[in-house]
């Protein structure tokens, strides 16, 4: 799912070849993301897009040979000259009078030709590794895609190019997409690419054609980039006048993609130091003994259990802080749940790209393979932070807090320069588990590599975060190995987190009293109740219509029963079978009250459901997603850890089956493991300690 659609998208001709391009945003000032060698297409730059698009124009163009772009035949039709004239074709036929160009390798020459032959619409160029060969020698050029060593091997050279392009550790995920976006393409589009018409093709023409342009440069260039060697960006910024040149050290050919916050903040600083934004309302500055203590608390949208216990440990927080202004950066359905609890949602949380809308695209049949979609979620998680970056920019807050606010973590720990207020991080999960190591060997590197690169970052920038705290204790965390060489999931969050009781909404001495609470809640008592439900997202429509088949069986068998069907927020409960007895409700508040009210209930084996239900002592039936590590590894094992639950597999289960294991649990007596007291106020401390001296 991408996290920002276009406003318009079409096509510009030139010379009876289509040029696709796409539109994003709206304002007075244009960005024009270019094309490059045709192995990618516009989604090139789909970590820059949300961002920019949020404070101006920008358009996307997928460059002839590629993506939506036609493909023409012969090396003609691919030379330098060529796809200028093209970039030109798109500002015609977007409207677009003038605009910044921001270009990489290949597309500078674009850019370059571009503006030398229209420099009024042309008003700056970002020049991101830029390919002038002829400025300087490549000491050790990439091997073309029609090299002797590549015949007939065209998906190795892709591979084989991928790698070259991406040097840095932990690429895993931009070497997919660069892959994905070859793939795209063909052997015939990238061998004429190769053996185009070059413009400039001596050193003279291209000292001459740098030379020639007056409109503003940024030059950004890698010291790891095999590409294009670091001396020709050097040697870029050298001719063209007043080019400024920002040097990456450490970053490859795509800093784009492999480092977007650093280019999405260059990007930004150079089109505003050249088309000055309107001015804009911000919070006056207040001397700062005048001060309201304030925090931003980024919660988790991937069900609601994480904002009913951050509204615990808030509520706690604000006994120890009581001057204390809380913000939530948060969104759909979580922002609705805060809004109802009275609580300060963010203006800035409608701009935040959804990521439950994300894990629903994601999931089908009661499966959801949680670590891809976690990957694929990339672009969504970039823009999500960079909103992020700005609203602590705008307003001074004494604390971050995140819950599992997964894009924070990484992209502050990859750029700890931008953290300048304390920063804790909660979480119930801790490292990426395989589910299927032996089918699937690559994902079980790609586990391992993502749990590297994590314990790589918190050793190297130990301060980035001020508190870790995990939710729940250490012996309800599996002991699995985090990948080869790599430690346990238990060793290692006891030597980087400090441990709270796991944090249920409510107390559940106040539920011993089954036939009060029922009354309390308008259900009677003399027959049995059971509850089903699903959470806060729409990946458990399967699931509740396999329960509505059994609850039908159920009623033959006891013909009193009633059920409460709960479908979440992002469900509709028309969309569910009608069955006798049967009553079908949508999002409930204090969920977990009526779970402990329950005979029994049948619930996803997501973790703050069933944890409820432990901490109520009811009987339950869960079913974990299929190929969710999470709920595979951790929730099952956190169980077992509390004697809790009936685990049941979806894609064997049958109707019989379930009706049968629902009449089974309601007639047991639950003897679970106590979940400890405490964890909110606990939690709230530790938190505490950041604002206040003790």
């Amino acid at each position: 799912m991408r996290a920002r659609e276009p406003e318009r998208t079409g096509w510009a001709a030139q010379d009876g070849v289509r040029t696709y391009w796409a539109e994003y945003g709206s304002g007075p000032v244009t960005v024009l993301l270019m094309g490059t060698f045709p192995v990618v297409d516009g989604q090139q730059w789909k970590a820059q897009v949300p961002y920019l698009a949020r404070h101006y124009r920008v358009i996307t163009v997928d460059p002839r040979g590629n993506g939506r772009s036609d493909r023409p035949v012969g090396p003609d039709a691919y030379g330098d000259e060529v796809y200028a004239r093209d970039a030109l074709a798109v500002f015609d036929a977007t409207g677009t009078d003038a605009a910044f160009l921001v270009a990489l390798c290949s597309g500078i020459k674009w850019s370059l030709l571009l503006a030398s032959a229209a420099p009024s619409r042309v008003r700056g160029i970002v020049a991101i590794a830029p390919g002038v060969h002829p400025l300087a020698p490549h000491p050790s050029p990439i091997d073309p895609v029609d090299a002797a060593a590549w015949q007939g091997r065209f998906d190795g050279w892709i591979d084989y190019h991928a790698d070259v392009l991406l040097p840095e550790p932990h690429s895993s995920k931009v070497f997919d997409d660069l892959v994905g976006w070859t793939h795209q393409t063909d052997l015939d589009v990238l061998t004429a690419r190769t053996h185009a018409p070059l413009h400039p093709s001596t050193e003279d023409e291209a000292v001459t054609l740098a030379r020639s342009i007056t409109c503003p440069v940024l030059v950004v260039h890698g010291t790891e980039d095999r590409c294009q060697p670091l001396e020709r960006g050097r040697r870029f910024a050298a001719v063209v006048p007043g080019a400024r040149l920002v040097v990456l050290e450490g970053a490859g050919h795509l800093p784009h993609g492999r480092h977007p916050v650093r280019v999405n903040t260059l990007i930004k600083e150079f089109v505003d130091m050249h088309a000055p934004p309107a001015a804009t309302a911000r919070s006056p500055w207040l001397f700062a003994r005048e001060r309201t203590r304030r925090a931003l608390w980024v919660c988790s949208p991937i069900g609601l259990g994480h904002v009913l216990r951050d509204l615990a440990i808030a509520r706690a927080l604000r006994e120890r802080v009581p001057d204390l202004r809380i913000e939530w950066l948060a969104q759909s359905p979580v922002s609705e749940v805060l809004t109802a609890h009275g609580e300060i949602v963010h203006d800035a949380s409608a701009e935040l790209a959804s990521e439950s809308a994300h894990w629903e695209s994601e999931a089908s049949d009661h499966g959801l393979h949680a670590f891809y979609a976690f990957r694929r979620m990339d672009e969504i998680f970039c823009a999500n932070y960079m909103l992020f970056d700005e609203v602590v920019r705008e307003t001074a807050y004494d604390l971050w807090v995140g819950d599992e606010s997964w894009e924070v973590d990484h992209f502050l720990h990859e750029n700890p320069e931008r953290k300048i207020a304390p920063y804790a991080f909660l979480t119930d999960v801790t490292g990426f588990l395989p589910v299927d190591p032996e089918g699937d060997p690559r994902e079980a590197d790609l586990c391992a590599d993502y749990n590297a690169e994590i314990i790589e970052h918190l050793d190297r920038y130990p301060y980035v975060r001020d508190r870790s705290v995990f939710i729940g204790s250490f012996a309800e965390l599996p002991a699995a190995s985090m990948g080869p060489g790599l430690p346990g999931v238990r060793d290692w969050s006891q030597r980087i987190y400090t441990s709270v009781p796991y944090v249920v909404p409510f107390d559940p001495s106040a539920f011993r009293r089954a036939a009060a609470l029922r009354s309390s809640l308008g259900y009677g008592t003399g027959y049995p109740l059971y509850i089903a439900a699903v959470g806060g997202t729409a990946v458990g429509r399967d699931l509740l219509e396999l329960t509505a088949e059994a609850f039908a069986i159920v009623r033959k068998e006891q013909p009193a029963a009633r059920m409460v069907m709960v479908t979440g927020p992002r469900l509709a409960p028309d969309a569910l079978p009608d069955v006798e007895g049967m009553d079908k409700r949508g999002y409930v508040p204090d969920l977990f009250a009526h779970l402990a009210a329950a005979d029994a209930a049948v619930v996803q084996g997501g973790l703050s459901t069933t944890m409820e239900l432990v901490a109520a002592r009811r009987p339950f039936v869960y079913f974990p997603l299929a190929q969710h590590w999470e709920q595979q590894h951790f929730v099952t094992h956190r169980l077992d850890h509390y004697r809790a639950g009936t685990r049941m597999d979806f894609a064997t289960t049958t109707p019989p089956e379930l009706a049968a294991a629902l009449i089974a649990a309601r007639a047991t007596r639950p003897a679970y493991r106590t979940v400890r007291r405490g964890g909110a106020e606990k939690a709230a401390t530790q938190l505490a300690g950041l604002l206040v001296r003790p």
